[in-house]
């Protein structure tokens, strides 16, 4: 297997550092993608052998190259076109994509339509495009995606050739505001929206969580990802994360994915698939465990509700919720808004979005990301004024 990661950098992309550490010898490396972080970069391309490095900002890669002209090591690339030119001549059979935002989906679709296997980590690649990817992997020579959050891999181990089944079960933790009502949500701080008490991931991923924007992504990718109708896709609570999802069959028998909440097991599990390799992982204890399930507050996190209408309003829709809540994060990170202005910004940019029912096309999804950011961004702005 030769593999190229996007996003070695961020926590999915380290947590694949750790797997490949234990199996150095199914896997090479042939490629690290990140954006700026240069230093860390570096230091995985030459431990893990890697022939090329590249990082997305094309100044950050110039210094870098600067910096190690003349040192043994992977030959350094910048920028995004650049990125994807060399996914377009790699010898790689598979893509961990793992970048983070819509930054991941062309690359991810360059990788696809090569016939590469692409590892998804990536969620807003298949929300904001979902029609285009689908499009990519039915064509003659497309490649196939195996899904790399938690959840999805969850159902895709539940699953494996069964059907037919009657729905999916997304389970959330609840992230660290389960519970609070939307008086006490009004001042929450960016520190408390940081600290998810079961996961360690990325800041947007952990903000997500927050607001229970994370799994109303993750119903528009299941549409995808299984072929289901938005209706057959539900959500639960799940304030422990040892159930990691389910899928109830038409005859009644449901099927959980259960274990420690670790990202390195589903890495792991779609590269090798569909063998199971060994991992340094503690066996889970059920002996004293309670698990609680719950309903989701749709009232209290109502970015839940607006991601479920945006995936059945379909066409562009999808892909405006994830631009606009995008910008939102990163308004809240940078203190310019409040946490349940995030869900005000994505809802209003949704009301002011007008799409064509024709089905989109890349330009298309491009064209409206870039709208829904800017007009955000503009609401942002005229928040704060």
């Amino acid at each position: 297997m030769r593999l190229v990661i996007l996003g070695a950098t961020g926590s999915i992309g380290q947590s694949a550092f750790s797997v490949w550490q234990q199996h150095q010898d199914r896997v090479t490396i042939e490629g690290l993608v990140a954006h700026r972080n240069a230093e860390r970069l570096w230091d995985m391309g030459c431990r893990m052998g890697a022939a090329w490095v590249a990082l997305t900002d094309a100044s950050a890669a110039a210094d870098l190259e600067r910096a190690t002209r003349g040192r043994p090591g992977p030959e350094v690339i910048g920028g995004r076109e650049a990125v994807r030119l060399r996914l377009a001549e790699a010898e790689a059979t598979h893509v961990l994509a793992a970048m983070s935002g819509f930054a991941g989906l062309e690359p991810t679709l360059v990788a696809l339509q090569r016939g590469m296997t692409v590892l998804l980590a990536n969620k807003e690649t298949l929300v904001a495009a979902g029609e285009v990817i689908v499009r990519a992997l039915r064509a003659p020579g497309g490649g196939r995606i195996i899904p790399v959050d938690s959840e999805h891999s969850a159902i895709f181990q539940c699953l494996a050739g069964r059907q037919p089944f009657r729905r999916l079960i997304l389970t959330c933790s609840g992230g660290p505001f389960r519970g609070w009502s939307r008086d006490a949500l009004k001042d929450v701080t960016v520190e408390q929206a940081l600290k998810h008490p079961n996961w360690q991931m990325g800041p947007k991923i952990t903000i997500d969580s927050a607001t229970l924007m994370n799994k109303g992504l993750e119903i528009i990718e299941a549409h995808y990802l299984f072929n289901v109708d938005y209706d057959a896709i539900d959500v639960v609570i799940h304030p422990e994360s040892i159930v990691h999802s389910l899928v109830e069959f038409v005859d009644g028998a449901t099927l959980a994915q259960c274990g420690y909440p670790d990202m390195r097991v589903p890495i792991q599990v779609a590269l090798s698939w569909p063998e199971r390799w060994s991992l340094d992982i503690p066996s889970f204890q059920w002996p004293g465990r309670t698990l609680h399930f719950e309903e989701p507050d749709l009232e209290t996190f109502r970015l839940l509700a607006l991601a479920r209408q945006a995936g059945k309003a379909g066409h562009l829709y999808p892909c405006v919720l994830n631009a606009a809540n995008e910008v939102a994060v990163e308004g809240f990170l940078a203190r310019r808004l409040g946490f349940l202005e995030i869900a005000e910004v994505v809802e209003a940019t949704l009301n002011a979005f007008a799409a064509s029912n024709t089905e989109p096309d890349l330009s298309e999804v491009m064209a409206a990301d870039a709208w829904a950011r800017q007009f955000a961004r503009e609401r942002i702005a005229a928040e704060v004024r």
